[in-house]
């Protein structure tokens, strides 16, 4: 496929293979864009940010909603397009297609509702005759640099709001899995998107990343990935605004009342979809030494039966990480950590890019397994006595993305609610747990800002104050 640059879809001297993770066959190849393409798009995006500002929030709207209905024809397409270029399994790659619709969907009705607010001024000393309103206006251009693992929704996330606010757009997808977001991009071309507002640069992260934060004439970055690069681009970035939906290592909490089939079920659901390869994945799961050996005796019963291999085959459950450096990281991680003192419970295998699911037990914080994020489908049991410890145990990370605990009791619920520091927190069920419409993001190392699409077009504009000064 050709990137979309300044205005039109182009082809570059040097090209990016873009591989099957399963067998290493190619499946496409992409331009190797440059520094200098972002310049060149940047310089066509300033015209349309100005079309866009200009655009009524009804048409802004009625484009959105025609390409989720392309979306949605083109379903199987995209399904496929993502299985293979991430190597999920194709019914999560329908999942992540329905929903990528969804979330442009929900963008198309967020542009119908960008409202101000009244300030009572008259209620303040000397604000007699005057009237206050605030109006959220564009920030002009938005710069979405995207992940691998899901290639087409958190492109979406990005997206669709910064359409919807009314900017444009200069997408910056991962270089393994950029067929996606392109042909995202050729559909809201078709739903009517000026081409002036829409650029789709694939290449390089490093060169591309710092064209991106050095150019002044981008106003907003909205950033998914490692604390490590979120980092860097906001040390880039000066007074850009910017949203980072960075890293995890969620904790999941199994209380001694828990319904341990419930939860055994959630956590194979929540350690191993997409090879492990989710932001919020259960990782560290804290059990109640009440029910260790039941739980665990659970858990290995139904991971046990999850099939590694093609992802495109109906029996597979688990398809290959996305590269097999990230397989072999995983299991260096995991071999350490049974080095150390962990048990392996099952698991610990790998072929290639596939790694089999694996669960490590009686881990300690200081291992990597436990305080890092591992990105890849393995968990890491540990005990507590009470919930006390339990909470101390869940918060003894630099990171706060999500948190789930497994409670009976409506009272420890609340006190894990109220004292654990993670911006997700859910009730009898695992970490991963995200509907498009909620305000999603993480506290410390995990990230800044909020997405979701209403909260996404309040960090993609900007708010001004207008005060009216009315005669006596």
């Amino acid at each position: 496929m050709k990137m979309f640059c300044a205005g039109q879809w182009q082809d570059t001297k040097q090209s990016i293979n873009v591989t099957n993770p399963f067998d290493q066959s190619v499946i496409d190849t992409v331009p190797q864009g440059s520094g200098e393409d972002i310049q060149n798009a940047v310089s066509v995006l300033e015209r349309g940010a100005q079309i866009m500002k200009s655009m009524t929030a009804y048409d802004r709207s009625v484009i959105l909603q025609k390409a989720a209905e392309l979306m949605l024809e083109r379903q199987d397409d995209l399904a496929r397009t993502i299985s293979l270029e991430v190597g999920k399994i194709l019914g999560e790659g329908q999942v992540e297609a329905s929903r990528s619709a969804e979330v442009i969907r929900l963008s198309a009705e967020e542009a119908r509702r960008m409202i101000g607010e009244m300030i009572p001024l008259e209620g303040n000393a000397g604000g007699k005759n005057k009237l206050g309103f605030t109006l959220r206006v564009p920030c002009g251009i938005v710069a979405a640099i995207t992940p691998f693992n899901f290639p087409l929704n958190l492109v979406c996330h990005k997206v669709g709001p910064a359409i919807a606010a009314g900017n444009a757009i200069l997408i910056k997808p991962a270089s393994d899995t950029p067929l996606s977001a392109l042909k995202l991009t050729e559909i809201l071309l078709e739903a009517g998107l000026p081409p002036e507002a829409i650029a789709c640069v694939t290449g390089p992260g490093g060169e591309i990343g710092r064209a991106i934060c050095t150019d002044t004439r981008i106003r907003k970055i909205s950033f998914t990935g490692s604390y490590e690069v979120g980092t860097k681009i906001c040390e880039m970035a000066g007074m850009k605004r910017v949203t980072m939906e960075l890293g995890s290592n969620s904790p999941v909490v199994i209380m001694d009342d828990a319904d341990l089939e419930k939860a055994a079920t959630a956590i194979t659901m929540a350690g191993y979809a997409n090879a492990g390869q989710v932001c919020i994945s259960a990782q560290r799961i804290l059990t109640s030494s009440k029910v260790k050996t039941d739980f665990v005796d659970l858990l290995k019963s139904k991971v046990d039966v999850l099939q590694t291999g093609n992802q495109l085959e109906e029996s597979t459950k688990i398809g290959p990480m996305v590269r097999e450096a990230d397989a072999s990281r995983v299991e260096q991680w995991v071999n350490e950590a049974v080095s150390q003192g962990a048990r392996l419970i099952t698991g610990g295998q790998r072929e290639g890019a596939i790694y089999a699911p694996t669960i490590l037990d009686d881990t300690t914080p200081e291992m990597q397994v436990v305080k890092d994020e591992i990105f890849g489908p393995a968990v890491a049991l540990s005990y507590f006595d009470d919930i006390d410890e339990a909470v101390r145990l869940a918060n003894d990370t630099t990171y706060g993305l999500s948190a789930g605990i497994f409670t009976q009791d409506i009272d420890r619920a609340m006190k894990f609610a109220r004292q654990v520091e993670s911006g997700n927190i859910h009730i009898n069920w695992s970490s991963q747990w995200r509907a498009d419409a909620m305000p999603y993001g993480g506290l410390k190392h995990s990230g800044t800002g909020k997405e979701g699409p209403k909260y996404a077009i309040h960090e993609m504009s900007e708010e001004k104050m207008v005060v009216m000064h009315l005669a006596d």
